[in-house]
């Protein structure tokens, strides 16, 4: 027995236990190794047509055995290549192959990994190779149980190419490696993870026949044709809605997907979907974001996260790529440069569609946007306001006065350079269309932005301006005017001195038939502090009481007597702190109720005696008990 090379042996345990977290990836590796085999064949036939051959692999199930057989009629290989490739972990005859042929067409082969064959041994007790190289007539016999090292004889094979013969473990309480062996298994395994090998994955399957009996049948169990990798002329949407649906078990068509071929430092194909409707758990952190990851068709990764932005996590498709360069395993990923410019150029076709869409079919895009809005508009605030120049564009708000979404850009077209963008935070456009200061702004002719969405106002802070156009909400109280004219400034001490520390009151010109309204000064607004209430974060906002001088409430609380004036006050500020969607405070009530009444009535002292003294009464004292 010849022993495994250079730390082989260290590494080999490292491989079967800890670098594969799932050993069902095992016949993925072995049917790519084969893939790898008929490709360098086919390469090789190119000149020398005596190798051309009608290349297949296929995988035979022995129950009896316990055996899994996984052949292909590629290039094969030598007893020196058997023991170079398969006696040193982390070696890869690929690879070699790859660099041999640098330069010459048609070198795209997927096994460059090096250990993934031996993920074989995550299931096998056993592990026999047997190989002809193509175009020689000497087969070998490799074998190995995956602890100290391989022997390798001579054998017999008919025809160039490699058995791989996996002697499945014995199952354990938790483990079935006899699953392995079951069609259903197979068929699955194959579908999911080697679907789009360019060669035909053949099996024998049992087949009913009339008369009650069963058949054998020869079935391919791959498309062998990824559709991304056909060309768009060849797509209708009809198959790219049935790929989709088919693939991301969803019953309803996509609102739109795109295609990419790119080729130059790093060459991809990509075909991206966007749902018509969020995923049911999309809002949870269950949700697992990402596109699925190939390698010339091959799957590396369900769902690779770092393809697609957080807040372009709604996306689905897959990518494929021949320039991946991975690590030992297929399932762990290097920090890759070109992983990231892949990326990068996916994110930079997503928001350029999106654009294109906004301009053309804003009927679509609106769609998009009532669906995933939310999570673009995160993308503006994420990572304080990274990538903010970039989406800013996209994001649509309720126009007062247009009644209809628009984007900064249309908000801003004709208005004056000095002239805020104006905006209103509440839960819904019909409490925000409530707000008193909307009538204000109304009556101005000023438009204001809806803000619904917490994220809003954070992004506008973010922003600052666009093109120059500062925002502004209209419920902040950094504008209020302390009018000075002549018993005006009486009349607002007079009511701030009453609210105590509960808001300062300015005098304002946002109102038409409201008498109040409540705003915010500083950094915090009231919508800000509502959010960060719900967060626990126990932020306050600095609360202003706006009044506007010209309702006639306001110019009658000028010569009221105090106890009336106080009760004004309360309801006033109760009155601002409804249409804000505050609870009021529990003297509302009773102000309301003096005030309906005519006035202040007259408060009764208590009469009761104190309990010493009915004590007293009721029971004599101890000296006349005597007496007695």
């Amino acid at each position: 027995m010849k022993e495994f090379k250079a730390q082989s042996k260290k590494l080999l345990d490292l491989v079967i236990n800890s670098i594969y977290v799932n050993r069902e990836i095992f016949l993925r590796e072995l049917i790519s190794n084969a893939s790898d085999a008929l490709d360098k064949r086919r390469f090789m036939s190119l000149t020398d047509s005596a190798l051309a051959a009608d290349f297949a692999i296929d995988i035979k199930a022995d129950k009896t055995e316990r055996t899994l057989t996984i052949s292909d009629n590629g290039v094969g290989m030598t007893d020196k290549e058997l023991e170079d490739n398969l006696g040193v972990i982390a070696a890869s005859g690929t690879e070699e192959f790859k660099k041999a042929q640098k330069g010459k067409p048609d070198e795209n082969l997927i096994g460059q990994f090096g250990v993934g064959f031996y993920s074989a041994f995550m299931v096998a007790e056993r592990v026999t190779v047997i190989t002809k190289k193509a175009g020689t007539d000497k087969a070998f016999k490799w074998t190995s149980d995956g602890v100290e090292g391989f022997d390798i004889e001579p054998c017999e094979r008919d025809g160039a190419g490699t058995d791989v013969i996996v002697k499945l473990k014995v199952d354990g309480d938790d483990d079935r490696y006899s699953e392995y062996l079951e069609n259903y298994k197979i068929s699955s395994l194959v579908k999911k993870y080697s679907d789009y090998i360019r060669y035909p994955i053949r099996m024998a399957v049992e087949t009913p026949v009339d008369g009650g009996g069963k058949a054998e049948e020869i079935k391919t169990l791959n498309s062998m044709t990824p559709v991304w990798k056909k060309q768009k002329s060849e797509l209708g949407k009809t198959e790219l809605d049935d790929f989709y649906k088919h693939s991301y078990h969803d019953y309803r068509d996509p609102i739109m997907h795109i295609q990419m071929r790119v080729e130059g430092a790093v060459d991809y194909t990509a075909l991206l979907f966007v749902p018509s409707e969020p995923a049911y758990d999309y809002y949870t952190k269950d949700y697992k974001r990402g596109l699925s990851l190939y390698c010339n068709g091959v799957l590396i990764m369900d769902c690779c996260e770092k393809l697609v932005p957080e807040y372009l996590g709604f996306v689905r498709g897959v990518v494929d790529t021949p320039d991946l360069a991975l690590n030992i395993s297929r399932e762990t990923l290097q920090h890759d440069r070109r992983l990231t410019a892949i990326a990068s150029g996916l994110e930079k076709k997503i928001l350029s569609e999106f654009e294109k869409l906004l301009k053309n079919d804003r009927e679509k895009y609106e769609k998009i946007f009532a669906q995933f809005g939310k999570a673009i508009k995160f993308g503006a605030y994420n990572n304080f306001g990274a990538d903010k120049d970039k989406i800013k564009d996209l994001l649509l708000y309720y126009s007062d006065a247009r009644s209809k979404l628009v984007t900064y850009k249309e908000y801003t077209d004709g208005m004056d350079k000095a002239a805020p963008i104006l905006y209103a935070c509440g839960e819904t456009q019909e409490k925000i269309a409530m707000l008193p200061q909307i009538e204000g702004a109304r009556e101005k002719g000023n438009d204001v932005l809806y803000f619904v969405d917490p994220v809003d106002e954070f992004i506008a802070r973010m922003l600052e301006d666009y093109d120059g156009h500062k925002f502004e909400n209209i419920a902040s109280g950094d504008d209020g005017k302390n009018i000075e004219k002549s018993g005006h400034k009486e009349l607002l001490e007079r009511m701030e001195k009453l609210l105590k520390c509960k808001a300062a009151v300015t005098a304002t010109d946002k109102l038409k038939s409201y008498p109040v309204c409540l705003a915010a000064k500083g950094d915090v607004s009231l919508e800000m502090e509502r959010i960060m209430d719900a967060m626990g974060g126990g932020v306050k906002a600095e609360r202003v009481l706006q009044v506007n001088l010209d309702h006639p409430v306001v110019k009658n609380m000028e010569n009221m007597p105090d106890d009336k004036f106080a009760d004004t006050v309360t309801v006033l500020y109760n009155e601002a702190l409804i249409a804000e969607g505050y609870k009021t405070e529990p003297e509302f009530l009773q102000a309301v109720n003096r005030l309906l009444a005519g006035g202040t009535p007259e408060k009764s002292k208590p009469k009761a005696a104190p309990k010493a003294k009915a004590k007293a009464k009721a029971e004599p004292a101890e000296d006349e008990k005597q007496d007695k």
